[in-house]
């Protein structure tokens, strides 16, 4: 309890970050997610979750600790618990990010919270990202970080929906997961390393990342409805997906301005709950 109520000190530190919104890394996300995007020019709009592409955590060799992270300490809680994963995120986009523009992010931790989960002790820490540029504020991002113990999350899982009308099949093979792990800076282990993931962490493949499904997600929404503007999306991340099987984006229209959105993996259950609002 007292290691807990030393962590909630950290509730409301914040740090700024600054970046530049340049074209090649939306060139390089367009052609992992093999699309046939227009290259991308100054003044364009960069598509949604392009601001997960900037602020990248650029840590010295020498920091990364024994998974690819960087060793604990610094703007995030030093949480004893040895694995960490993205567990979800709710996001509102006021307008689109501008290709070319020079952008700041103001990252606040708003929340540290323990649960007890199916393997153990789980610690959530939430933090709240606001993505600005000259005009003022682009974006927000409330990003839900799960930390937990050395066993793998349980297998079981909830049977995803039938009746999508949007669904498209994806291959997560090695190559994909490595480069999403290269366009994102994204050092984990899990992503790219096959003895570690398996013998260490005791998972059956490589594990694809969380926000590479959410971009998946919304690139389904993309590709069915091209006209319209992403306003809000939130997601859940419920259960791992692997290199080890393809697996299904999915979707359906919820209303005139919504879509609800999920993954199906080899075994019928769904991995990941999503949300949408769009304009147009």
């Amino acid at each position: 309890m007292h290691e807990f109520a030393r962590l909630r000190d950290w509730i409301g530190r914040s740090e700024r970050r600054s970046d530049v919104a340049t074209a090649a890394p939306l060139a390089a996300l367009s052609a992992l997610l093999d699309r046939d995007d227009p290259a991308p020019r100054a003044g364009d709009a960069a598509p949604p979750l392009a601001h997960w592409l900037y602020f990248l955590p650029a840590y010295r060799q020498s920091d990364a600790g024994p998974d690819g992270h960087a060793l604990r300490g610094g703007f995030l809680p030093p949480v004893e618990l040895p694995r960490r994963m993205w567990a979800g995120s709710r996001m509102e986009f006021l307008r689109p990010l501008a290709v070319g523009a020079a952008i700041e992010r103001r990252s606040t931790i708003l929340d540290v919270a323990p649960k007890e989960g199916r393997s153990g002790p789980l610690v959530f820490v939430t933090v709240r990202h606001e993505v600005s540029d000259a005009q003022g504020l682009v974006l927000t991002d409330e990003h839900d970080i799960v930390y937990r113990g050395e066993t793998a999350p349980a297998a079981g899982g909830k049977r995803a929906p039938a009746g999508e009308a949007w669904r498209r099949e994806i291959r997560p093979d090695p190559v994909l997961l490595f480069r999403y792990s290269a366009v994102t800076f994204n050092s984990h282990r899990i992503h790219y390393d096959h003895p570690y993931v398996t013998k260490v962490e005791g998972y059956p493949g490589l594990v694809v990342h969380g926000p590479l499904i959410a971009t998946l997600l919304v690139d389904l929404l993309r590709r069915s409805l091209p006209q319209a503007r992403l306003t809000r999306f939130s997601f859940r991340a419920m259960k791992p997906l692997y290199d080890t099987a393809p697996f299904f984006t999915c979707g359906v229209p919820d209303g005139a301005r919504g879509a609800r959105l999920w993954t199906r993996d080899a075994a019928g259950d769904v991995t990941m709950e999503a949300s949408a609002e769009h304009a147009g």
